[in-house]
């Protein structure tokens, strides 16, 4: 008898084959059956109307802290998603020697924007080896998770207080003995950033940046000796230098591993993406293999002060609620107001100067269907300049705005010739999704709903892709990058990793506040819509958009978890 069976439902695979009717059958974790399935079940879901696809895999998050003290790594489950990998850019939490805790701990508040508060709030960070820190996890995660090996981490540990100094030999042999170790308890590879707006807790960059490129191609060598491992890389915050482009292919040919970096496009304020990929293709052309890592929607970031931040503003913003109200009415204050957001418009802000990508982020009840409207939208709407907006509708109850930066092409903003772009470029093989910095930069972003964007504005809206080319690109694709044993696809014999959805319906709601973390943290969350039945390893953790509370995880291990995916050129280096 089958565990469970998902009758007539519309299946996409995974491997960006066409659509069809099928059933499937689930028995011990594992998919079973595909096709037409007579079997009797202990549970039936007709799934009539609804696509069964693969669990979405998200290759670029920070959940390392964050599962300690939330098992399901929320709310990523809620938007399909059944793989997270973290230990990216460089930052983990393992391994720690005595005197590091505080530094690693404070290091990954200030790059990565976990509250500090929370941070030590949480769990105690009391194991020292990356293998005591993976047991720790084992056994008690909802969603299948895995790790690489920080390099900031292990330069701490390696050269304590001079690790923003240059590593000599016996640190470089250090670091790379920390690297066979954590990849022999089971982390999935190395990561490391050469990213110039990273700074530790005291403000200076992070240890990774003083780094030498025999430093990081050394490092890369040691996981080519562990199978199922991978490489994960910042190389610069816009254009990539000539230099680091090369540095990439040296990296993954010491490795025999592909390398995929972050973030193509990032927020430059001028396009960059072409010269990015270039790095992809010098790297194909001396037998290695580097993928760009691409955020297939928007960026939004909180814009907690701009109002203060306006000449004239501040005092206003101060008020309280009732005495703003009477303000605003107020020729005079309106006035000042004006002035000051001309003034502010002046210096160049392009948040005064194009009102299409100033959002409302949050509004109170019986306001919601501000949520998400642009200033610009909301002034058509009333006949009236935005800056009135700001002042008769953000200004009275000091609502949170967003701001949107246009990812790849900034000058286009969101136009049609803008969407026409990122089409091309997100259809791009040597661009694999991603980019979410799930758990990280809480009080500024959520973009743990990539997939349900994707699937809800970027197919069902925009036509920007297929159903099975998005469903392909958010599981199979980076499923094999990381060579994930028996997922990213529906296939026989391999695990149920399922998620089942309406396509009419599936969509993200707009990333809300809350105060869940330890010691009441804050951070931005995203609900979603659509998401029928999500299955981890056979086991629901998510059903009607809500969790039922099962933890069906794999803490996922180098090796036992992972294959090796090799590049053609590796015997070179």
């Amino acid at each position: 008898m089958l565990d469970l069976l998902l009758r007539n439902g519309t299946l996409v695979d995974g491997t960006g084959a066409p659509s069809r009717r099928a059933d499937v059958g689930v028995r011990d974790g594992h998919i079973v059956a595909v096709g037409s399935c007579d079997e009797p079940a202990a549970r039936t879901i007709d799934c009539d109307g609804l696509v069964i696809a693969p669990g979405f895999v998200d290759i670029h998050t920070h959940y390392d802290a964050q599962l300690l003290w939330d098992p399901l790594a929320t709310p990523s489950p809620l938007h399909g998603v059944t793989t997270v990998m973290g230990g990216n850019c460089g930052f983990t939490i393992a391994p720690l020697g005595d005197d590091d805790v505080d530094y690693v701990m404070e290091m990954m508040a200030r790059v990565e924007g976990m509250p500090l508060d929370s941070l030590r709030a949480g769990p105690a960070w009391d194991w020292r080896s990356f293998g005591e820190w993976l047991d720790r996890l084992d056994g008690r995660v909802g969603i299948n998770a895995g790790f690489l090996v920080g390099h900031s981490t292990i330069r701490r540990v390696a050269m304590g207080a001079a690790a923003g100094e240059s590593a000599r030999p016996e640190h470089i042999a250090a670091m790379v003995r920390m690297v066979h170790e954590a990849c022999a308890a089971g982390a999935l590879g190395f990561s490391s950033s050469l990213g110039e707006a990273h700074t530790d807790g005291d403000g200076n960059p992070v240890p990774s940046r003083a780094s030498t490129h025999h430093e990081l191609i050394e490092l890369a060598r040691a996981v080519r000796d562990h199978e199922g491992t991978t490489l994960e890389f910042i190389a610069a915050m816009g254009e990539i230098p000539q230099s680091r482009i090369e540095l990439m292919t040296d990296m993954s040919l010491a490795a025999n591993r592909p390398l995929n970096w972050n973030l193509l496009g990032s927020l430059s304020p001028t396009p960059v993406f072409e010269q990015q990929l270039s790095s992809c293709d010098h790297a194909a052309a001396h037998g290695a293999r580097v993928a760009a890592l691409a955020l297939p929607d928007v960026m939004r970031l909180r814009a907690h002060r701009m109002l203060e931040g306006m000449p004239g503003w501040r005092d206003v913003v101060a008020m309280s609620p009732n005495e703003r109200r009477i303000a605003v009415t107020d020729p005079a204050t309106r006035e000042r107001l004006f002035a000051g957001a001309a003034e502010m418009a002046a210096r160049g802000l392009g948040a005064m100067s194009n009102f299409d990508l100033l959002e409302i982020a949050d509004a109170p009840p019986g306001s919601e269907s501000l949520i998400g409207r642009s200033i610009a939208e909301l002034a058509t709407e009333r006949n009236v300049d935005p800056i009135d907006v700001l002042i008769d509708v953000v200004l009275p109850d000091r609502l949170p705005l967003a701001m949107v930066f246009p990812s790849l092409i900034p000058e286009l903003g969101t136009t049609a010739e803008g969407w026409k772009v990122r089409q091309a470029v997100w259809n791009d093989d040597r661009v694999v999704f991603g980019g979410s910095d799930a758990g990280a930069h809480v009080d500024l972003m959520c973009h743990a709903n990539y997939p349900t964007v994707v699937l809800g504005e970027m197919v069902r809206e925009r036509g920007l892709f297929t159903l099975e080319s998005a469903v392909h690109k958010m599981t199979d694709v980076p499923a094999r990058l990381y060579g994930l044993r028996g997922r990213g696809r529906v296939v026989e014999g391999w695990k149920a990793d399922l998620v089942v959805f309406d396509p009419d319906r599936i969509a993200s709601e707009p990333a809300r506040a809350r105060n869940d973390l330890p010691a009441n943290g804050e951070r931005l969350y995203a609900e979603a819509r659509g998401i029928a039945h999500l299955f981890v390893n056979g086991r629901e953790v998510v059903a009607a958009d809500q969790f039922t509370g099962d933890l069906g995880g794999t803490l996922l291990r180098s090796g036992r978890d992972t294959e090796t995916v090799s590049v053609p050129g590796s015997s070179t280096v």
